[in-house]
């Protein structure tokens, strides 16, 4: 990905912007699935309200920490994998 201070080309410009915006929703997507698999029982069993309290916290909690690992896992690999040198086809090493 790296030009050697050149500018980067509109294949690789668009590549960055797809992998930013998958990167994003499946971590906007995972972070929900585990706040609800943590907060869900505490309205649907009607618990005490400081046990909800506490499960809708650690939902919360856990899953922003969720968001931006999987934000960061997703961008450092795209950043290791590399990018072809021509668009629709595979480097050398892969």
């Amino acid at each position: 990905m790296d030009t050697y201070g050149g500018r980067r080309s509109q294949g690789e410009r668009d590549a960055i912007t797809v992998e930013i915006g998958y990167a994003l929703c499946s971590a906007a997507f995972a972070a929900a699935v585990l706040f609800g698999a943590v907060a869900g029982p505490a309205y649907l069993f009607g618990l005490p309200a400081p046990v909800r309290g506490a499960l809708v916290g650690s939902g919360v909690v856990l899953a922003v920490v969720l968001f931006f690992v999987r934000v960061v896992s997703v961008l450092v690999r795209f950043a290791r994998r590399g990018q072809p040198s021509q668009p629709g086809r595979t480097s050398p090493d892969s």
